[in-house]
């Protein structure tokens, strides 16, 4: 009996020592970074940290803090990385992320742009280049990159007289793709040109033709705000009309009607993008 127990226990000690064996030879699946995903070249990674999740799209927008009550809403390329500690390794603490990177931005001539205990923002520009960064540390046992390469968008959809004459035939109304403002501001940027000019040449082709601007807004920020700044923008639009394109003004109405007609839900910054718009309509 005694050697048969003492066969029982040598058999189990070789099988845990065989399964601490393998559990040594194959680290754990959830040290190894998700597929598909690595660093943003701006920046390696902390020490004993490996990726969790990431994402990057073409075109998005992501506001950065730059003072106390103070944001910049910046466009571009857009990558979202979270990184979490190794198994068994003790995790940096949220200090130890936000000076690790804003050391290493400094040292390549960029700028921390604001802190607080959960988040710092980062700016660096080089080469022509504004590349933006949040770092978020309020994670479990990690922390969270978002960057954005800023850029313009590059137009896709195209303004033009015959789509605007046919939608207002149609509908009453249409929507002008292509007008662009600072976000918060009603001066026409320089990309909206090529569609100021359509909005022209559909004017000079029906002389009859008389039409409001209307300006269209999100929800973001107050009610009273937002109409003042769809009022703006419209009139901002009647105006770059008048005195680049010689359209009379009395042919034209700019009204802002803020965030009171959505064609899509405020609850998403997609659905919000889609509300942000000018649109035509016949008087």
């Amino acid at each position: 009996m005694t050697h048969f127990r003492s066969h029982v226990f040598l058999v189990t000690a070789a099988v845990l020592t065989a399964s601490i064996s393998l559990l040594i030879a194959n680290p754990q699946v959830k040290d190894t970074d998700v597929t598909g995903c690595k660093d943003h070249p701006l920046f390696t990674r902390m020490q004993n940290m490996h990726i969790v999740w990431c994402k990057s799209v073409e075109f998005d927008r992501a506001g950065f803090k730059t003072g106390k009550g103070a944001e910049t809403v910046v466009e571009g390329r857009r990558f979202d990385i979270r990184y979490q500690a190794n198994s068994g390794s003790m995790p940096p603490t949220p200090l130890a992320i936000l000076r690790n990177h804003q050391q290493a931005i400094t040292r390549i001539g960029g700028t921390m742009l604001f802190e607080d205990q959960r988040y710092t923002w980062l700016k660096l520009v080089k080469d022509g280049r504004e590349i933006w960064t949040q770092v978020d540390t309020a994670w479990m046992k990690g922390y969270t990159l978002t960057v954005i390469e800023k850029q313009a968008m590059a137009q896709e959809v195209v303004a033009s007289a015959e789509q605007f004459q046919s939608g207002l035939k149609a509908t009453g109304h249409v929507e002008v793709p292509g007008i662009y403002f600072d976000t918060g501001k009603s001066v026409l940027k320089p990309e909206s040109e090529a569609a100021l000019a359509e909005i022209a040449k559909l004017l000079k082709a029906d002389a009859t033709l008389k039409i409001y601007v209307v300006g269209h807004t999100d929800t973001v920020a107050s009610l009273d705000l937002n109409m003042k700044l769809s009022q703006a923008r419209a009139e901002a639009v009647v105006q770059a009309l008048v005195a680049r394109h010689g359209i009379a003004a009395g042919r034209m109405i700019g009204l802002g009607v803020g965030p009171l007609a959505p064609v899509a839900s405020n609850n998403t910054e997609e659905g919000r993008a889609k509300n942000r718009r000018v649109e035509l309509v016949m008087q």
